[in-house]
This record gives structure tokens, C-alpha cells and sequence, in this order.
């Protein structure tokens, strides 16, 4: 039995049943006829067993007969955690996947981001993704969003006012010869940055934080990643952006950068690769960038559906972890189709699988694995893994409850099964219908109440 040593907090709710989470040395950890006590804070007051209920409702002070009970073909997970999203782009997901990387971004992306100047469109859409991702088992997401601040910041509230954990950045780039207007100037953008940062802060939500975002080095001066890096440093900020996505735009940014070693080596000499920053897709960093990236404590960010969405790349994960840098995984929308991190999930086994169809040695990973980076590896790659990413006690309660044999859902159960094998179910056939009810820090903020 796990308790919590701070008893200020009475205890909210306890739910009994099949707990599944990861550990930092175990991918599947099955709890069985657990019993998880959740405390008015929000926060993991203690974990037992099913047999301890009445020892366990006399220390902490709760009825028996108040326990939720799950069902056979339910279980609870931790929340999932997108390290990797542009919630502006979510307007046009699913369309506009006919080109590489660059010519996409100039094509589609800035002409569709420069539409967020206007508020009343920027709440639509936000308020749509906030939603969706919610009702697809996203606890916490880190977004992108544009260059323009006050719609930045109407993410920001509608995540709060949606109970959603989130890193929202304001967009930054001082260069663009595509989209003209769809620039800042290298003093505007950082001008911008600190009052965006400084309004968000200043709203004292619990859940939302600034994250510095300069969009990558081809539409950022090197003046500006320098100030971006000073800025997150004298704020102690988040830091993200892309690298390394695909083989034009890494030759184009060593053109751009020549001094440097690398395109790693351009983050790090503007101070941007620190324990906080997370980077997308990396699909072509060497083993010594990847050193960088582990000393440092940098992490990076999956996004298996947008890299073969863009036909950009494969990463091999293998690898990644083998030079002990922090993963998580990404949806990327809308270079990624779905804004489901299950599609995250069924997408980086799909890409695995593929590196050892080209190299049978590869070692795959396994669905248990995977399941990890969307959920622990993902808190870890945001550093938020000392309050969210598993059930332990004294973090905060981020989970989905999850009925495998919900009424007309996807999957259909012809016998009874171990917990292992509903949750590897619902990882490759389920979707929203199968995620009954999603808490983040203790609070159900799925289904929506108006």
C-alpha cells in the first residue's frame, strides 16, 4: 500500500478496479482489484488493495460504500500527453497532404495561421481542438500557436476553462519570404514574447503555462533565438520548436547556419536545448546530436503520422532511447492527420514496424512500450513527470477511464479477458466512445458540462 504523507487534503473520491500505468523500469504495470484514493486537491492520496478497503477507508476517513466500482471490461489509464500539436492548423486537418514540408508550410500553413489575427475565428477553432483532444484521451498538450499574442492567449484560457493541462506558445519568426505579412520583426517578436508570457502568467492558471516557441531556425534570425533563449532562461520557461524534419529543410539550415556544427549545434549555441525544451521529429540527428540532446536534458517529440503524412522521414525511436534522450510522441496536426494521440499510438508501431521490414536486426517496439511514450515517456519528455505521466501517489490524478465493451463502440469482446489484453485492445481498435469518462488533476472534465 502506497500513502501520501500530507493528510491536509480529505479524500474526494476512490475508484476500484483495473489500474494499468508505466514506470520509468517497467513499460505495463497491471494493478488489479486496485483501490485509488483521490483527494480534494486532485491529487493521488494513496494506492491499495481491494482486500484493505476497510483498513484503508478507517485511516482515511471515507465510506465503503461510496467506492466507484468498474466493471470487468473497464480500466483506468493515465491521461495522454501530446507533446507535439498546432492547434491553429486543426482547421484544415485531414486535407492539404500532397507536399513536402517546406512547400506545404508556404502553401497552406502561413496563409491559414495568419487568419488567428482574428479573435472571434481564433476561439472557434481553439475551442474545437481543446474539445477534441479532450475527448480523445488528451490530458495535457503542448501547442503551437501563431505569431499573433491575444489569440495565443485565448488558447490559453479556453484550455483552462476546458480543465485541460497545456504548454501554449506564441508563435515566433522574423523570417518568411513566402507569406510576407506573416512575420514579426526580430523586436516585435520579442517585445511580443514577454507580454505574452507575462499576461499568461499573470492569469495564474493552475494547469496552462507559456512555453517559448521560436518555429524553427529557417524562419528564425539567429538574433531572435539568441533573445528567445534569454528569455526562457530569465523566466525558467519551456522551451519547443522543430528539428531536423526533413533532408531539404536540414540542408537549407546549415546553408543558413554555417558556423555551426549542426542543426542541434544552432539550439545550443542560442541556449534553447536546456531540461525543459522539447523538439519535434528529429528524423535525421546523428548519434552525437543525440549526445547533445541527452546532455542537455533536452527531449523529443514523435510525430510518426506528419512524418509519413509529409513523407518527411522515419525515426528510429530504438535508437533515440538507446542514447538515453527523453521521448514522447506527437500528433503534429495537421502535418499529422488526426488529433487522436491513439493514431500517435498505432503510428509509431506502423513506423517501427517498417525499420524492420527494412532491417530485420531492428528491434521493434512493442505495444507496452508505446504505450509508455504517450503517457509517462510524454510527462517526462515536458518534464511535468513529478505531477502527472502515472498513479503515484502525490501526483495528480490524470486519467481515463476506459470500457473496452462500451455500447456501440468499435471493439467487440467474444470472451473474457486479462486486463493486458483489453488495454492492448482499446490501443489498436478503440477510439472517444471507448473513453467513458477523463480527469485531469482529479477534476472529470469528460463528458463536457455547459
Amino acid at each position: 500500500m502506497e500513502t501520501s504523507d500530507r493528510r491536509t487534503e480529505a479524500i474526494g473520491h476512490v475508484y476500484r478496479g483495473t489500474f494499468v500505468h508505466s514506470t520509468p523500469h517497467t513499460a505495463l504495470q497491471v494493478l488489479e482489484d486496485a483501490l485509488v484514493g483521490v483527494d480534494t486537491g486532485g491529487k493521488i492520496a494513496f494506492i491499495g488493495k481491494g482486500q484493505e478497503l476497510n483498513k484503508l477507508s478507517q485511516t482515511f476517513g471515507f465510506c465503503p460504500s461510496e467506492v466507484t466500482q468498474l466493471t470487468q471490461d473497464e480500466f483506468f489509464m493515465p491521461g495522454m500527453v501530446d507533446t507535439h500539436i498546432h492547434a491553429p492548423q486543426y482547421s484544415y486537418a485531414g486535407t492539404a497532404l500532397d507536399m513536402p514540408l517546406l512547400q506545404w508550410l508556404d502553401t497552406y500553413t502561413f496563409p491559414v495561421e495568419a487568419r488567428f489575427k482574428d479573435l472571434e475565428f481564433a476561439k472557434s477553432v481553439y475551442t474545437q481542438i481543446v474539445k477534441r483532444t479532450l475527448r480523445n484521451g488528451t490530458t495535457t498538450a503542448c501547442y503551437f500557436a501563431t505569431i499573433h499574442t491575444d489569440a495565443s492567449l485565448v488558447l490559453g484560457q479556453i484550455a483552462n476553462e476546458l480543465g485541460q493541462r497545456a504548454l501554449v506558445g506564441k508563435v515566433c519568426m522574423d523570417r518568411n519570404k513566402s507569406v510576407k505579412h506573416y512575420k514579426e520583426t526580430t523586436q516585435e517578436s520579442q517585445e511580443e514574447t514577454d507580454r505574452f508570457i507575462a499576461e499568461l502568467l499573470n492569469k495564474k492558471y493552475p494547469l496552462v503555462k507559456p512555453v517559448v516557441t521560436p518555429r524553427f531556425a529557417l524562419s528564425c534570425t539567429e538574433a531572435l533565438l539568441e533573445q528567445l533563449g534569454a528569455i526562457a532562461k530569465n523566466n525558467n520557461l519551456h522551451i519547443q520548436s522543430h528539428i531536423s524534419e526533413n533532408t531539404e529543410e536540414v540542408k537549407l539550415v546549415k546553408e543558413l547556419f554555417p558556423e555551426s556544427e549542426s542543426y542541434t549545434d544552432v539550439y545550443h549555441k542560442c541556449n534553447l536545448l536546456t531540461n525543459k525544451t522539447v523538439m519535434a521529429h528529429g528524423c535525421y540527428l546523428s548519434d552525437e546530436e543525440l549526445d547533445l540532446f541527452r546532455e542537455t536534458g533536452a527531449a523529443l517529440s514523435h510525430c510518426p503520422n506528419s512524418n509519413t503524412s509529409l513523407c518527411s522521414g522515419t525515426l528510429n525511436v530504438r535508437n533515440v532511447l538507446k542514447h538515453k534522450v527523453k521521448l514522447g510522441l506527437g500528433t503534429d496536426v495537421a502535418g499529422g492527420y488526426s488529433a487522436s494521440m491513439l493514431d500517435a499510438v498505432r503510428r509509431a508501431q506502423d513506423v517501427s514496424k517498417f525499420l524492420t521490414i527494412q532491417d530485420p536486426g531492428h528491434d521493434t517496439l512493442t505495444f507496452e512500450e508505446v504505450f509508455r511514450l504517450a503517457t509517462l515517456g510524454g510527462s517526462q519528455a515536458l518534464s511535468l513527470d513529478t505531477q502527472t505521466g502515472n498513479f503515484e501517489v502525490g501526483k495528480d490524478f490524470d486519467a481515463l477511464r476506459v470500457n473496452v465493451a462500451a455500447a456501440d463502440g468499435p471493439i467487440d469482446l467474444t470472451q473474457k479477458v486479462e486486463p493486458k489484453i483489453l488495454l492492448e485492445k482499446f490501443l489498436n481498435l478503440g477510439d472517444d466512445r471507448n473513453i467513458v469518462e477523463v480527469f485531469v488533476a482529479g477534476r472529470k472534465v469528460v463528458p463536457f458540462t455547459e
